[in-house]
């Protein structure tokens, strides 16, 4: 006689409750670490709200090739690379005067912000960017 052996029902499917409870688990670990984050809030200038200069400025240019002048009180002084803009700046400021950043507008945001950094490293606090108004 033979003997048949039930072993029980074999599902040939696939098992999804464990891959439901990992997701629940990282549902809640966002939903509590995604208020610690909060968003940056940045204050961009607007073009109406310009403050008032006091002193004449001395204008720092930057051509799309990376190319640097320095211009005050109609004199304009050609750069070669930052360090000498640096220098240069720093022997043209008396006191309080402002520095201000022209930059073509093909120039790569990279140049500026080198400008920039290298001017608040060498003390000089007042730096402004040159705009151009929107005409409508």
């Amino acid at each position: 006689m033979k003997r048949k052996r039930k072993l029980g029902s074999l599902k040939n499917e696939m098992n999804v409750v464990p891959y439901i409870d990992v997701m629940l688990v990282l549902l809640i670990i966002f939903m509590v670490t995604a208020p610690m984050f909060v968003p940056a809030v940045i204050n961009l200038p607007s073009v109406g709200k310009a403050a008032q200069l006091t002193s004449e400025p001395i204008e720092v240019s930057i051509t799309k090739d990376n190319k640097y002048a320095v211009s005050q009180k109609n004199q304009t002084f050609q750069i070669n690379n930052i360090s000498e803009l640096v220098g240069k700046v720093q022997g043209l400021i008396k006191g309080d005067t402002p520095i201000v950043i022209s930059a073509d507008k093909e120039t790569k945001y990279e140049g500026v912000i080198s400008v920039v950094d290298k001017l608040h490293a060498a003390g000089i606090k007042k730096v402004a960017l040159v705009v151009k108004e929107k005409n409508g």
